[in-house]
């Protein structure tokens, strides 16, 4: 998020599109509701049900899964055809001004430089690219050259008209007006518009440009860096940010740093070389990353043996995304799998072949609550436990409740929490599990082993004398980064050297284990509801990186003399001698104790972009595209009305079994499936399926379907139905209510089901899994799975 629950407070009109806070984030849900009540706030929702949220909205549109490009690429058109969007934030602060190769061109949606190798498509993006007269990138502030950003995007988005984004979407044409006219009267000065979106739009085949849609709306309204506005993404679980920012994904370190590549990178002067950039606050990078390193390896890590980059793990190349390791697993190519806290067996897509490739492994340790679907895959329905060699570890785990440490939530606050009660009978915290299974692995080491040194000389010294637990403390500390010297905990990451002198295990959490010189505690520790502010900014209210900063980007909160859009919501302000901040600036605001004036930072207000403006036009960064393009899911009921390439082109697809796809408008596969998420149960169900009181609130798995469709099919809320796709079918319940209607897509009716995933063959409450039927396909930039858009069919049981 680039703001906060709390300061939804500020927000005049909130976009829910793809999310459901009032049932998957209700306490973000409740802070919408405080700026209904005092600010008279408006809210949006997009969905394809009508859900709790839509009930609480102001303006409900319906639309189609999958079609959220064309919804918020109508939205900028709007804005730009009726003069709505913000355009002294646009010129100053965004890249619209930049020109553009004039070889850059779409064409049938496609990008140019788009080649194919065998059964695979790629881009060269060079046509794509700024164009340059030596190292300067050439502009025109008028936004009248054709080639310019802001024309190529005016142009490429006004093939979205109202009755285009209708018949794509399926929202009727005078809500969707309503819709336009709402959110982009945000798109002025004292104006606040807050764009709230989760699953819904990022698990598609071009999830990444869906994100990027959404970025570049704001920008083009002057919603970012704004009391109330931002691009607020709703995660799913208190500590789903923590996993991201700690590098839970394979291609990065903690701190977003990119992973060693074997290929790319011989050394670690290689490395810096390729990975750091020229301009931006990413040409800290040495910094950032020689830290890291001290924290991994000590004082083995020296400018003399490259800070130990060697022992670095390196990757070969490849994809090594959970589709793809499931795909190697099912092909006996993977032998050992950790599932720690995760249920793919429940979660992943094409979940049957998932724990069909799970039969493959030689060992599988699950680390949970309960015995999930995926640790008893060997005796699920249907198998004989005598054929599966598999051996399975269970490791009994503590709830959050039943352990200590820091959760980083939405709002990128970094909170400590204590331990309530003592985890019951065997089961152990995370960080138990961890330090006893790094013991064990040392232990065999000792013995020989290839390339021992990055295990046997790791730092790990987290030992308490009489006590079980390691140093919590200490390993926080660590995270934080300190002074190798004498282990003084840094309060910025300003101070990282790249000689070695500091260490740091996630450079963007600096500051947070820091102890606060007023309230003498460490900062993510602090409870303070002090606001001066009255924004909702609570500074003193736990720690939120970066230093702290509880709205990022936030010198585009003032206009380019440093008077803020709204005086009445100020973050900073020049006051013609020094700057006035009710937050912590996200821009040089000062050289020593000499002020910085405001035109210095108003040319570079989005630091961590090379150009350090907000891109409205992506020239790198995304592998599918410079601008998102609607395209049809992989599995899609109509054709793609824009143009004759059908899907993404780069969408992830895999072989074998992994590749059972419906034709498009398939007669045995005719409805829209999507999943989606319950208030009474959480996830894969792993632990509210083994809550009674919750079981009995929601005990069975269950579609959604129509009224009209239930009628066409003679089918009585509460019977019994059979759901199929291309991949397999399931059983469950009917539900029939209007919350679901069909819409009218170019002309055709499209029938959606909706289908809750929480459910497996284990817990006090079994039923079938959604994802069953969900398709083996994903974004091509994150892998991530198309769960919200399939095609499928119902039927009574």
């Amino acid at each position: 998020m680039t703001n906060s629950f709390p300061d939804y407070q500020n927000s005049d009109v909130f976009l829910i599109i793809g999310a459901n806070p009032a049932e998957n984030h209700p306490m973000a849900m409740r802070h919408m509701g405080m700026a209904k009540a005092k600010r008279g706030a408006k809210i949006i929702c997009a969905d394809p049900r009508f859900t709790k949220s839509a009930a609480k909205a102001d303006l409900y549109a319906p639309i189609r899964p999958g079609t959220d490009i064309a919804f918020l690429l109508g939205l900028m058109n709007y804005a730009i055809q009726n003069n709505l969007y913000h355009h002294e934030y646009v010129v100053n602060y965004t890249n619209a001004s930049y020109l553009i190769n004039p070889e850059y061109a779409l064409k049938d949606g496609v990008f140019t430089g788009l080649a194919e190798k065998g059964d695979k498509f790629s881009y060269d993006n060079q046509s794509w690219q700024y164009q340059k007269n030596g190292d300067s990138v050439k502009k025109d502030p008028t936004l009248q050259d054709p080639n310019c950003v802001f024309q190529i995007l005016k142009k490429h988005v006004a093939r979205y008209d109202i009755k285009t984004v209708s018949k794509i979407t399926g929202t009727p044409e005078d809500i969707y007006q309503k819709v336009c006219e709402l959110y982009c009267s945000t798109g002025k000065p004292g104006k606040a518009g807050n764009l709230v979106y989760a699953m819904g739009i990022t698990q598609h085949t071009y999830g990444a440009q869906n994100v990027r849609s959404v970025a570049m709306l704001q920008l083009l309204l002057g919603n970012i860096g704004i009391p109330g506005g931002g691009v607020n993404a709703q995660r799913g679980e208190s500590n789903v940010q923590g996993s991201t920012d700690l590098a839970m994904l394979y291609h990065l370190l903690p701190g977003y740093l990119p992973m060693p590549n074997a290929a790319k990178h011989s050394n670690l002067k290689d490395y810096l070389e390729k990975e750091t950039p020229a301009s931006g606050y990413w040409k800290n990078k040495p910094k950032f990353f020689i830290s890291l390193l001290k924290a991994f390896y000590g004082d083995y890590a020296t400018s003399a043996n490259d800070f130990c980059f060697d022992w670095m793990p390196k990757h070969t190349g490849g994809d090594h995304s959970h589709m793809a390791f499931f795909e190697a697993m099912y092909e006996g190519k993977i032998k050992g799998f950790i599932a720690w806290g995760q249920n793919p067996a429940v979660g992943g897509p094409a979940a049957a072949l998932e724990r069909k490739a799970l039969e493959n492994l030689d060992w599988l340790v699950g680390i949970d609550l309960f015995e999930t679907e995926t640790v008893s895959f060997w005796k699920r329905p249907g198998v004989n436990p005598a054929d599966i060699k598999t051996e399975v570890f269970l490791l009994p785990a503590a709830f959050s409740y039943e352990k200590e440490g820091t959760v980083a939530n939405s709002s990128r606050w970094i909170q400590w929490r204590w331990k309530a009660v003592e985890p019951p009978k065997d089961a152990k915290s995370d960080l138990w599990i961890a330090d006893r299974l790094m013991k064990a692995i040392r232990k065999e080491y000792q013995s020989g082993g290839k390339f021992p040194e990055p295990i046997m000389k790791m730092l790990w010294n987290y030992d308490i004398e009489g006590h079980e637990e390691p140093d919590i403390v200490k390993i926080a500390n660590e995270m934080n980064g300190y002074v190798v010297s004498d282990g003084t905990v840094l309060n910025s990451f300003g101070k990282l050297k790249d000689d070695g002198s500091t260490a740091c295990g996630i450079w963007i959490y600096t500051g947070y284990m820091y102890v606060d010189p007023e309230l003498k505690v460490p900062a993510c520790k602090r409870r303070s509801t002090e606001d001066q502010s009255g924004l909702g900014l609570f500074p003193n209210w736990s720690f939120s990186w970066p230093l702290n900063r509880r709205i990022v980007y936030n010198r585009c909160s003032a206009d380019p003399s440093g008077k803020p859009w709204d005086p009445q919501r100020a973050l900073v302000t020049w006051d013609g001698a020094k700057w006035i901040n009710n937050d912590v600036p996200d821009f040089g605001y000062k050289s020593g104790d000499q002020p910085i004036p405001p035109q210095v930072s108003a040319a570079t207000p989005f630091i961590m972009t090379v150009e350090g403006l907000g891109r409205v036009y992506a020239p790198v960064g995304l592998k599918d595209g410079p601008l998102p393009e609607h395209y049809e899911p992989v599995e899609s009921p109509v054709q793609n009305i824009m143009s004759k390439q059908q899907n993404n082109p780069l969408a992830a697809k895999f072989k074998g079994d992994f590749a059972k796809l419906a034709q498009t408008s398939s007669p045995d596969f005719p409805y829209v499936g999507t999943t989606h998420r319950l208030i009474e149960h959480y996830q894969s169900g792993a632990v509210t399926r083994n809550c009674p009181n919750l079981t009995e609130l929601m005990p069975e798995m269950f579609c959604e379907i129509s009224p009209d469709l239930a009628s066409k099919l003679g089918i009585n809320p509460g019977d019994d139905v059979i759901v199929s796709s291309a991949r397999t079918e399931i059983k469950c319940k009917a539900c029939v209510l209007p919350i679901i209607k069909p819409l009218k897509v170019n002309g055709s009716i499209v029938e959606i089901v909706g289908l809750p995933w929480h459910w497996g063959y284990q817990s006090l409450a079994p039923g079938s899994t959604a994802n069953e039927l969900t398709p083996y396909v994903g974004d091509p930039n994150t892998r991530i799975p198309e769960y919200k858009a399939f095609l499928c069919n119902v039927r009574k049981a």
